[in-house]
């Protein structure tokens, strides 16, 4: 054993704890805009099934922003359609209606489902692309003690937060607890009532080589519902537990349902309530509302366990769930009598669980604006919505830039102050949201005798009503200093401006075709904004070519880049590419053959310090493509082709401010980042003239 002077010590600028979606998420991020990090996990191995497995619109959307949405479009199962089924006189389910699964024309990507596993490997292989191999998960290792120097929190260039850590068996104390099943189960994170005691076990007896204590500027928990990071800050949980307990089966079903391979929600009269989510591999999951479940006597703590200060559903006296005696051979046996007339048995069994409902949320999201947690570390809910894994890889990609902004000194702290205020209220949301439908999905159908039961047609509605929020596309962020617009006393109410009538700030700006200038090509705009740490002014010019007002205020506008001081190089490193952290993309509406790429100013598309031109910046709005249609970004956003305005999207791809084109609306846009960035005046320690061709796989931020 060693004495705690021989202790070993490390520093890093950000330690995320918890390797799952949320905090792959976060490291991702960091990975791409170059900041130091760690993220451990006590796992051992990584999940190759079961856990979450639906991908919403918008989290696709992210996903094609860091590059590999083509793997999860590929390989995942696709939604098309949802069926309702609910009980005839006779009682016998009936399919009774069928709505698209997505809004469409939400977004260009719909509902896909592809289990976990593969959803952590995408993300841990661009992790590993973008940090050169530097950024791995280490596994099997456990925090046990945090501490916080108080004195050090206002100081962006101090290690405050200190992280006591063990590295675990793997062969024993890093492997989740199966309870005798020979299936690969989550019963160990939805009923892990143990995990304080095996925390307490852990920290007795001296310090060893197995030990370390890491010194970190920022800290995320992204460890789950039972997050300990959560449980050093004091926070705790607050919503309800039902009594309500749902089974969950990853299996090929040997049935003749005739839906068994679209998304359906069936009611039967007595027997429960089934979701099915057909998925890849010929796997279908299956949802299952267990009627009678195997419960202890001991009542003494929350169902969901870990002390945690949960509010349990009022007047329940029902015990603790026996996790140990949820076994497949149950959970089918509930599902064979809610799918009659209908035959029902499985074969290929790949996962299964058993979890009960239960809606939480954190009161805060963060601590001394050092401290953060995310995921289901501060919300918990039921996974009819397919929520959990998308909300929580957004909370992470909400606050992932913000640090890498303040890390890199480019940004001050109070931006960091945003993650709590934007997310919560969406995790709010959620759990309204989530509390409404989980209970209409487990309640028996309305009928002469049930008069109180859940109208189908009600159901249906909120079902359809609910899937424009389960894209996380209409995400909108309140009025900060990140977001431009008046409060209004209606959540629902979105700020719009004239200038761009289509477009809200505060949420994520939508995407549409524009051809490149230089070579025809056309691309989804979205898809030239990549996630990669940057901000965006879109310069919406009009119509250059006919508006000589718009040509003359467009000219202004290079010029103005092309002085010493503007809203760009105030915030860049003297010596670093101009656009390493604000990027100016021009997107006009001229005919493209009336244009050539010279008769924009240089300043609009810049050369870099090798003298290479770059052709991506200047884009037509307006216009027919050879092979895709026809484009006209400038009707999709509602703005006037012969005003056009500048837009300014956020490194996340969320709307903060649209300016008016001219001298007014520059100075909008400098007072907008003079709230918040830091100018700039370091000298950055690189050769910008040596060969850089690997270049594009890089992080560009500030470099």
């Amino acid at each position: 054993m060693t004495q705690q002077s021989n202790l070993k010590t490390s520093e890093t600028d950000v330690l995320i704890i918890g390797a799952g979606p949320a905090g792959l998420m976060a490291a991702c991020w960091l990975a791409r805009t170059g900041v130091l990090f760690r993220i451990v996990d006590k796992r051992s191995t990584k999940i190759f099934a079961g856990q979450a497995d639906g991908l919403q619109s918008r989290t696709l959307e992210v996903f094609q922003s860091f590059g590999f949405g083509d793997r999860a479009r590929k390989n995942a199962n696709h939604f098309q359609e949802m069926c309702f089924w609910s009980p005839n006189e006779s009682g016998d389910i009936v399919r009774n209606g069928r709505i698209p699964d997505s809004v469409p024309g939400i977004s260009r990507f719909q509902q896909i489902v592809m289990h976990q596993g593969n959803i952590e490997e995408w993300i841990t292989d661009s992790i590993t692309k973008w940090s050169q191999g530097q950024g791995k998960v280490e596994r099997a290792t456990l925090p046990l003690k945090m501490s916080v120097d108080e004195s050090l929190i206002n100081d962006t260039s101090a290690y405050p937060v200190s992280v006591l850590v063990k590295k675990l068996n793997e062969d024993d104390e890093a492997v989740p607890e199966q309870y005798g099943a020979k299936v690969t189960n989550g019963l160990y994170r939805q009923f892990d009532g143990d995990q304080d005691q095996f925390y307490s076990d852990l920290q007795d007896g001296l310090l060893d080589d197995t030990h370390e204590l890491i010194k970190c500027k920022y800290v995320i928990g992204c460890d789950g519902a039972h997050s300990w990071v959560r449980k050093q800050l004091g926070i705790d949980m607050i919503g309800d537990t039902t009594d309500l307990v749902w089974g969950v089966l990853d299996m090929v079903p040997l049935t003749n349902f005739p839906d068994i391979r679209n998304r359906s929600a069936i009611h039967s009269k007595d027997a429960g309530s089934i979701m099915i989510i057909p998925r890849e591999r010929d796997l279908v999951r299956l949802y299952i509302q267990l009627k009678e479940v195997p419960r202890m006597k001991d009542t003494s703590k929350s169902e969901f366990g870990g002390g945690d200060a949960a509010v349990s559903a009022k007047g329940s006296t029902t015990g603790r769930v026996d996790r140990s005696k949820i076994t497949p051979e149950l959970i089918v046996k509930n599902a064979q009598e809610i799918f009659k007339p209908y035959t029902f048995d499985i074969t290929d069994l790949d996962w299964f669980t058993g979890y009960q409902i239960g809606q939480r949320v954190s009161p805060q999201f963060q601590a001394y604006n050092r401290i953060f947690i995310a995921g289901d570390a501060c919300h918990t809910h039921s996974p009819k919505a397919g929520q959990g894994m998308n909300v929580s890889m957004m909370d992470t990609y909400n606050l992932g830039w913000k640090l890498a902004h303040v890390c890199k000194g480019l940004a001050k702290p109070e931006i960091l102050e945003t993650y709590e205020a934007e997310r919560i209220q969406v995790a709010r949301d959620l759990i309204a949201f989530d509390h409404k439908l989980s209970r209409m999905f487990s309640g028996k159908p309305k009928d002469e005798v049930n008069k109180d039961g859940v109208d189908m047609l009600e159901f249906k509605e909120a079902f359809k009503k609910g899937a424009e929020f389960a894209s996380g596309t209409i995400v909108d962020y309140i009025p900060s200093i990140l977001e431009i617009k008046e409060a209004t006393p209606d959540v629902e109410i979105q700020y719009y401006t004239k200038l761009a009538s289509n477009i809200g700030i505060g949420r994520r700006l939508d995407s549409s075709q524009v051809m490149s200038q230089a070579d025809a090509r056309p691309y989804h705009l979205a898809d030239r904004i990549p996630s990669d740490g940057r901000w965006r002014v879109l310069n919406f010019c009009g119509d250059v070519a006919k508006n000589a007002e718009l040509a003359a205020a467009n000219a202004d506008f290079a010029k103005y880049l092309e002085s010493k001081v503007n809203f760009v190089s105030n915030y860049t490193p003297v010596n670093a590419r101009v656009d390493s952290v604000i990027e100016v993309l021009t997107v006009h509406a001229s005919d493209r053959h009336s244009l050539e790429m010279h008769d924009f100013p240089q300043a609009l598309w810049p050369k870099d310090s090798h003298g290479r031109s770059d052709y991506w910046k200047i884009w037509a709005g307006i216009g027919s493509t050879f092979h895709n249609g026809d484009c006209d970004i400038y009707k999709f956003f509602g703005i006037d082709t012969n005003k056009g305005c500048q837009i300014v999207l956020r490194p996340d791809g969320h709307v903060s401010h649209i300016v008016p084109l001219g001298a007014e609306g520059i100075k909008e846009i400098e007072q907008f980042f003079a709230t918040f960035m830091i100018p700039q005046t370091k000298v950055l320690d690189i050769d910008i003239t040596a060969n850089d061709t690997g270049r594009f796989s890089k992080p560009v931020l500030a470099v």
